[in-house]
């Protein structure tokens, strides 16, 4: 399954975080591969868009949650939404 991580640095965290994130790369727990990562040129936000199982998106959201605001979503592409539309609305 995919997912959308987004995030934004909680306040007074800024520094804390962009040191973990050079010191480490932020790599991803076993089970999850990323498909890309973006951040918001002067912001505090970012996304990151993965494959994996919730648990694997579960671990890594508990990995940065002490610097991190972050929302995990799980997304469906436009085939498997169009299948499902169908099915209802057809």
């Amino acid at each position: 399954m995919k997912y959308m991580m987004s995030w934004t640095i909680k306040p007074d965290f800024y520094k804390g975080a962009v040191e973990r994130f050079l010191s480490t790369g932020a790599p991803l727990p076993e089970g999850m591969t990323s498909i890309g990562r973006w951040h918001g040129p002067g912001s505090t936000c970012g996304w990151l868009l993965v494959e994996g199982t919730i648990e694997a998106a579960y671990e890594h959201a508990s990995e940065w949650g002490d610097l991190l605001e972050m929302q995990v979503t799980p997304d469906v592409e436009d085939a498997e939404a169009g299948a499902i539309a169908a099915k209802l609305h057809g």
